[in-house]
């Protein structure tokens, strides 16, 4: 059969069945042929990207300005050390099954480009795939890198003493990022690496100055009950609430996957980072809870809203607080560094499957960078930071996010049942399928909370996923027309 003859439907049933390694190569050969959406070419993108750099780029994708914040977020919920702790360590145990679940997933289809993507497409249809896509692109990750980019911006001005508009220092951030990463993966890598690296060394120094100057005794953390009050519903509530930020807070790792059609070894080496980067993150994140407690104590950190900048003024002064801002500016530039390297693969593979112009599935020069869909996101990402509402944004991020956390969990035992992939298979969930559907039903636990706690935006973010539905009609339609 030729290959402007092939229906979609049959290139479907070989993705089906098809090993994981064959198939990614027949399907973008064919399609580029047959596809007047997808590419013009049979080019692939160069797998330059090894264990060191999966590791950095799953830890940025996680750490931003959050953890510098968050501690208090939490203790506004629940009170006591035992409580702050504990739901931090739950968070942890969480976020280390869903790397477990990613890990697996990313040797079952270890040349997927675009990753979360691609798992959807395969375990569900390409319509939720493109549901995933379409709201990473407008809610998820630009919203998430537009708000980040404005807090760099208001850091940046302070450190600097320019007098700038913030949403011009956000849109210089983010041509610059956007600029580097189009010279390709291997730069916007190495940029992404050293701004980590960094981002390591100021929370390492926050947690030993912290150490050093707190103390358990006059912080209040040897006295009063464990929960604070009798077990009720109440207290339950509490502890639900508490876990929206902490979910908000160990997010990241899954835009990872986004660029296993760079790595070298997919295979190994991404399973390997999802593992290693999220517990290396979770080991920082209570480290950093606990200072923050052995400095401010569970009532302190209760009243602060900048946990981290007290820290460091009551050890080090106003000296303290101005290296805890240079911190957090190098943070958010890296988390913004890692955002602009990943997302764009997804677009780069919606557009691959005929879902998205064909323009953005092209690949450029030597680096074989997909530059349109970078320069999407950089796009996307300034016109919302200047536009003043990622503040909204952000708010129901968690929703769409932990939607799609647990749809992809869940995929697991889909593409288990059909064996897909089962001859690449290297890492697999332990204690599958118990770890799996806790971490689905954690997610659904997530989501209802930030239901609960803001039932408007929620209803925002279900609105924006279910419009995806008719654009994706018109896409697949479109696509039809051109075979």
């Amino acid at each position: 059969m030729p290959n402007s003859e092939i229906p979609p439907a049959f290139v479907l049933q070989l993705r089906d069945y098809g090993s994981a390694g064959d198939f990614a190569e027949f399907t973008l050969s064919e399609r580029s042929e047959s596809n007047g959406l997808g590419m013009t070419t049979a080019i692939n993108p160069r797998r330059q990207l090894g264990l060191f750099d999966a590791t950095m780029i799953v830890m940025g994708g996680i750490v931003g300005a959050g953890i510098f914040a968050n501690p208090s977020e939490v203790a506004h919920r629940v009170h006591t050390p035992f409580l702050i702790l504990g739901v931090w360590v739950l968070g942890g145990l969480i976020a280390m099954c869903g790397a477990f679940i990613w890990a697996e997933l990313a040797t079952r289809l270890p040349a997927a480009a675009g990753g979360q993507y691609v798992y959807l497409r395969e375990a569900y249809h390409p319509a939720v795939a493109f549901m995933y896509g379409w709201g990473l692109l407008l809610v998820t990750q630009t919203g998430g890198m537009a708000a980040v980019a404005v807090i760099f911006a208001s850091y940046f001005r302070v450190l600097t003493g320019v007098n700038w508009n913030d949403s011009a220092i956000a849109a210089i951030a983010l041509v610059t990022l956007t600029g580097i990463n189009c010279l390709g993966a291997r730069a916007g890598s190495n940029v992404q690496s050293a701004l980590m690296l960094l981002k390591i060394g100021a929370i390492a120094a926050l947690v030993i100055i912290g150490f050093a100057v707190g103390h358990p005794a006059t912080a209040g953390l040897k006295s009063g009950t464990l929960l604070g009050q009798p077990p009720s519903f109440g207290l339950l509530k509490s502890i639900g609430a508490a876990m929206v930020p902490i979910a908000f807070a160990y997010g990241g790792w899954q835009t990872a996957t986004f660029v296993a059609g760079e790595m070298r070894d997919a295979r190994r080496d991404l399973s390997r980072g999802l593992l290693i980067g999220v517990g290396g993150v979770v080991a920082l994140y209570l480290a950093v809870n606990l200072a923050c407690l052995r400095v401010l104590g569970p009532a302190g950190l209760d009243a602060t809203t900048t946990p981290a900048s007290d820290v460091m003024r009551i050890a080090l002064g106003e000296q303290g607080a101005r290296w805890i801002a240079l911190a957090i500016t190098i943070s958010t530039l890296g988390f913004l560094s890692q955002s602009m390297l990943t997302a764009p693969r997804v677009y780069y593979a919606m557009a691959r499957d005929g879902l998205f112009f064909k323009s953005v599935g092209e690949l450029f020069g030597k680096s074989r960078a997909p530059v349109v869909a970078i320069i999407l996101q950089g796009l996307a990402a300034i016109v919302i930071a200047c536009s003043g509402t990622y503040g909204e944004i952000l708010n129901f991020e968690v929703t769409v996010d932990f939607i799609f956390f647990g749809m992809t969990a869940a995929s697991l035992f889909i593409l288990r049942r059909r064996s897909t992939g089962s001859e690449t298979v290297t890492s697999r969930v332990p204690g599958h399928p118990f770890t799996t559907i806790l971490f689905v039903l954690s997610c659904a636990g997530i989501v209802g909370s930030a239901i609960i706690a803001s039932p408007r935006n929620s209803a925002i973010a279900l609105g924006i996923m279910l419009a995806a539905l008719p654009v994706y009609y018109f896409w697949s339609r479109l696509t039809r027309a051109h075979l």
